[in-house]
């Protein structure tokens, strides 16, 4: 028997090989580009085809332009993802789009055509690895000689136009940005939801800018997708300048206010306070919205602004500031000083920046300090009477609340640090989220009371080390340095500092994490994965209708309640029986728009698209973390933002070389430059 909708072996397969297939008919409404010759019996790309788009090599062959007899479909999923295949599209819908445009002015046709050669090629894709691998534009005229003196065929065979020289360098990266910019639009379009991620920075001379992200699902297969929307100059104001921008650059992007159901608004900066009112801005306009503290941005969950006001942080880092700037350079044999230098290598931190330095959410810096406290005393005390601030310094140190806050330090600051490790997770579980928050407030609420274990060993220590002083006064030694500031008074104060200071922490934790988000997360992390349901089938029938009316309840305007209910009983038990599957595997499988899942349970799948657009994973923390790392080098060589952000979308979000459609950035760089041309013409 022929399964249905194939034909026949003699008339549609690949006989010739050992294991038969077949061309499915289907295949043609699942890919609507797919074309199928039945005499030659092979399968084309209707797309590739028309568009003939040259690859590095200068050929536009690939298997589905000259046929293909590959009957799978994992070889038209493959292809729909190709580099080539995505080429195509872009270079048909720009043509169309010319051709909209030019409409009536026939003579224009012969104006623009792009001539892609060599040449230019050669050019472009200089710029364009220049910008991967972040070498400064100045130096494009070097290389380009460097590859004539290396025998580059390509730059020595032919001429290039007038346009393709070294002061046109932002030009050509503007060019290759729209490019990438096209794809992203292509795929916000596409996304049925989407995960919005700004993040606010300032640099070294107070210019603020705000990076926004996306996350998007591909209806075509479920995959998630990271992008970098680009780096937006901000005006000085407050909140409404930040919520302005990102309305304008929604609206650039083509976002809907119906897709946008995540909202991260992150900062590295002292102004974090001002990015809270872009959310109450967006909410208002965005139904569908929830604003959660991006989990892949691990490092500020421990935001040291927010508990800046307490009066007694500001001199423990000021001191701690001094010492480093004393010491990192210190040149002695003592490998505890050493480790100070190494801690401003290893969290590159840079002493010469007029920023403020938070070393109280710095836990090597704090360690390190820890570590060599009694070499430092020594030290200071040596320095003391040829130093006025070496004698400053050493007396602060030796106090026991500098001590004693020390170790507080080392006891909250690796409960952040394991926090933003599980965050740093592919594949995070999201249902140890509200656990471990839980779990946290809790440690840090247990702290005010019981005090960390390296408090504990430090007050430990030095009760071995009492001994009675005057006027009913102790003194109290540590590690052999008698402390200062030890009287009662001195000790009731720590108390009263280590309560306020624990508290701030967990308040500003439980604020990062409401409990509306926690609910939330938990209830998806409980419907769609497989791992968090019971182990017995007989117990799932009451298991997670609660969370799954919490979700219907939020996203009614996009589910329909009463079928995804009646849906439900089914699908516990297809889920039940997939227990091999992640969060993220499943909830792939009920987006993926040709799969039975998705037909059969079509609110879970809207559900499940949703919980995928979550900004989440290691992809988008280290854009991210390349975001900024781009911008505080590449401000100083940038005047203009608009430049600086084309150079960082190519940095972060450039595919490999021979994915990229350098033949659609000529034609833009040439449209660019011949536009003045172009009008004067249509006049």
């Amino acid at each position: 028997m022929v399964p249905p909708g194939k034909k026949p072996a003699g008339e549609t397969s690949n006989s010739n090989k050992k294991c038969k297939r077949y061309f499915n008919e289907h295949w043609k409404e699942e890919f609507t580009w797919l074309e199928f010759d039945y005499e030659r019996k092979l399968m084309f790309c209707i797309e590739c085809r028309q568009a003939l788009v040259k690859n590095k090599h200068g050929k536009a062959e690939n298997a589905f332009t000259v046929g293909t007899d590959n009957f799978q479909r994992h070889a038209l999923l493959r292809h729909v993802t190709s580099g080539a295949h995505r080429q195509a599209l872009a270079v048909n819908r720009e043509q169309l789009a010319f051709e909209t445009r030019v409409h009536g002015h026939p003579e224009l046709r012969s104006v623009i055509k792009v001539e892609v050669n060599p040449a230019k090629v050669a050019v472009l894709t200089t710029v364009y690895w220049m910008a991967k691998e972040e070498i400064p534009d100045e130096k494009c005229s070097s290389l380009l000689n460097f590859q004539k003196f290396n025998l580059c065929q390509a730059l020595l065979a032919s001429e290039h136009s007038e346009y393709y020289h070294p002061g046109s360098v932002r030009e050509m990266q503007a060019a290759i940005a729209k490019v990438l910019h096209n794809e992203d639009r292509h795929r916000i379009k596409a996304s049925p939801f989407i995960g919005l991620v700004v993040d606010e920075t300032v640099d070294v001379l107070e210019h603020r800018s705000l990076a926004m992200f996306t996350t998007t699902v591909s209806p075509c297969n479920g995959q998630t997708s990271t992008t970098f929307l680009g780096s937006f100059e901000l005006p000085t104001g407050e909140a409404s300048s930040v919520a302005g921008k990102v309305g304008e650059v929604m609206r650039s992007f083509g976002i809907p206010t119906m897709k946008l159901t995540w909202l991260s608004a992150d900062s590295a900066s002292p102004v974090a306070e001002r990015l809270s009112g872009v959310g109450t801005a967006l909410t208002s306009l965005c139904p569908l919205l929830t604003e959660v503290h991006c989990l892949s941005h691990g490092t500020s969950l421990l935001l040291a602004e927010s508990i800046s006001t307490i009066e007694y942080l500001q001199k423990y880092e000021t001191t701690v500031d001094a010492v480093y700037r004393l010491y990192s350079s210190f040149q002695g044999e003592g490998d505890s000083l050493q480790e100070l230098r190494r801690v401003l290598d290893l969290c590159e931190i840079d002493l010469g920046s007029p920023r403020a330095i938070h070393w109280t959410s710095i836990f090597p810096a704090v360690e390190a300090i820890d570590s060599s406290w009694p070499t430092l005393v020594l030290l200071l005390e040596s320095e003391a009477e040829r130093s006025p601030v070496a004698r400053g310094l050493c007396e602060e140190l030796k106090k026991f609340q500098f001590v004693a806050f020390t170790k507080i330090l080392l006891d909250v600051l690796p409960i952040f640090q394991k926090l933003s490790r599980f965050f740093q997770i592919e594949d995070f579980d999201l249902s140890i989220l509200k656990p471990i928050v839980s779990a946290t407030a809790t440690t840090l609420q247990a702290q005010q009371s019981t005090s960390g274990q390296n408090l504990r060993e430090f007050l430990s220590e030095m009760d071995k080390h009492l001994q009675d002083g005057r006027e009913g006064e102790s003194r109290l030694y540590y590690k052999g340095v008698e402390l200062a500031n030890c009287s009662q008074v001195h000790l009731k104060h720590f108390e009263h500092l280590k309560e306020s200071y624990l508290e701030r922490v967990r308040g500003n934790l439980l604020d990062r994490f409401p409990s509306s988000v926690l609910e939330a997360i938990s209830s998806f992390s409980a419907i769609f994965n497989p791992k968090c349901y019971p182990q017995s089938l007989e117990d799932i029938g009451s298991y997670g209708v609660s969370e799954l009316n919490f979700l219907l309840q939020v996203y009614s305007r996009v589910v329909v309640s009463e079928r995804a209910l009646s849906d439900f009983p089914l699908f516990k038990r297809i889920v039940f029986s997939l227990s091999q599957l992640s969060f993220k595997d499943l909830c792939v499988k009920l987006v993926y728009s040709s799969s039975e899942m998705h037909e059969l349970f079509p609110d879970f799948a809207v559900l499940a698209a949703i919980a995928l657009a979550l900004p989440l994973g290691s992809v988008l923390a280290e854009k991210m973390s390349r975001g900024r790392e781009l911008l505080k080098r590449g401000r100083s060589r940038h005047a203009k933002a608009e430049g600086l952000s084309d150079l960082m979308k190519i940095a972060i979000d450039g595919p490999a070389i021979s994915e990229f459609n350098f033949a659609l950035a000529i034609e833009y760089y040439e449209s660019m430059r011949e536009s003045g041309f172009i009008m004067a013409q249509v006049k």
